[in-house]
């Protein structure tokens, strides 16, 4: 309390130093201001610049997004197409993508929550060719899909580089997808299989899908087929349990604890499949992945493992027969091949009808294969092969 009074006595008797430290304190206070104003200048600058580049980057991307009436693919030749309509979505018009085979497999996967469909939906057949290259047969299959456009999708898997010279006006034009190189006897047949299937699963039209190769045949015609087909309640894929050294001889203990010897199954190639075990089979990797390093020659995992893998997770969706008829007769690695004269009336007649019985939808029935194999230089003009249209 002393010291206060004494200090403020001091100011009375000396009013210049009261001035002095007046002016001293609005000098301080006024470079105080100065250096706040400064500060909270820079940082406002800093803030709109940072926006301004912000923005300019959107805009900047925005301004490279492409066009819908761009291409839909970065692959040359694709159609120009709203990429985003219903139509595109649900049947992609260009087979020429540019997805690797994973994230076509992802893609394929892909199932619909909603039950019912927001559109009118023909079910068709997905004719799926695994082909070296040329396909003699084409004629023939032209003539047999004449008058059916709705009620089918082409696919066809052939050598890289191999271009097939069609018309515009055939079934076959511009149906090729994305191949890989394949050879006989290794999982890359599986691939090819996976590889067709998937590109067809894209179209959510196709409710069956055959497997065919370029010596195929059918032996009835188109009508016959698609009812045959579209009515199935199962698949066909071949699979029994073979006890000899080509069945359960293939088998590879390595394959242990996942797939046991009594679990091993075998089947042709050539198999028929609903949508749901397509889906299956583009989807799952673990049991392929322990086919493509335990399956090596003379095992054959085109031969074992759809209807292995079938045999243990969906015997009930599967009739564990093949609706392709081939003739082992002979014997040997390879079935007989029919040519030229050898291609007669009486053999097509012999195929759909040869006295078996076969069951369908838990009925007998004499209709058992609906396609031949390995039939060669069969004209167009055998129109006998199918009964009148």
């Amino acid at each position: 309390m002393a010291r206060g009074r004494g200090e403020r006595e001091d100011y009375e008797k000396n009013p210049g130093l009261l001035s002095l430290l007046q002016i001293l304190s609005f000098l301080v206070v006024f470079v105080a201001g100065v250096v706040i104003g400064l500060a909270t200048s820079a940082h406002i600058n800093r803030h709109f610049g940072s926006q301004t580049e912000i923005y300019s980057f959107i805009n900047h991307f925005s301004s490279n997004k492409p066009n819908k009436e761009e291409n839909c693919t970065i692959v040359q030749g694709c159609e120009k197409v709203d990429c985003l309509s219903m139509e595109t979505f649900l049947q992609p018009k260009n087979l020429t993508h540019g997805m690797s085979d994973d994230e076509l497999f992802w893609r394929a996967s892909m199932v619909p929550g909603k039950e019912d469909f927001p559109f009118e939906r023909v079910p068709k057949v997905a004719f799926m060719f695994l082909s070296r290259g040329p396909l003699p047969m084409m004629p023939l299959w032209e003539r047999f899909f004449q008058g059916h456009d709705k009620f089918f999708s082409i696919y066809l898997h052939v050598l890289p580089g191999y271009k097939l010279n069609v018309s515009s006006t055939s079934p076959f034009y511009g149906r090729q997808i994305p191949s890989q190189p394949v050879s006989w006897g290794t999982v890359t047949l599986v691939d090819a299989e996976r590889r067709l299937l998937s590109n067809a699963l894209l179209d959510f039209s196709n409710q069956r899908f055959v497997l065919l190769s370029e010596s195929c045949i059918p032996v009835y015609n188109f009508p016959t087929v698609y009812k045959y087909l579209i009515g199935s309640n199962h698949s066909f894929v071949e699979s029994y349990d073979d006890p000899g050294r080509y069945g359960r001889g293939r088998y590879s203990r390595k394959m242990l604890p996942e797939i046991e010897l009594y679990q091993w199954r075998k089947g042709s190639q050539w198999f028929e499949l609903s949508r749901t075990l397509a889906i299956y089979i583009v989807s799952e990797t673990k049991y392929y992945t322990l086919f493509s390093r335990y399956c090596l020659p003379a095992c054959y995992p085109d031969e074992h493992y759809m209807p292995t893998y079938f045999n243990m997770f969906h015997g009930s969706l599967n009739s564990n027969r093949t609706v392709t008829w081939v003739d082992w007769s002979l014997g040997g690695p390879h079935p007989a091949t029919y040519a030229g004269d050898n291609i007669t009336e009486d053999l097509v007649r012999s195929i759909r009808n040869n006295g078996a019985l076969c069951q369908y939808n838990s009925e007998m029935t004499s209709i058992c294969y609906l396609f031949a194999r390995k039939l060669h230089q069969v004209h167009w003009s055998h129109c006998w092969i199918w009964p009148h249209q």
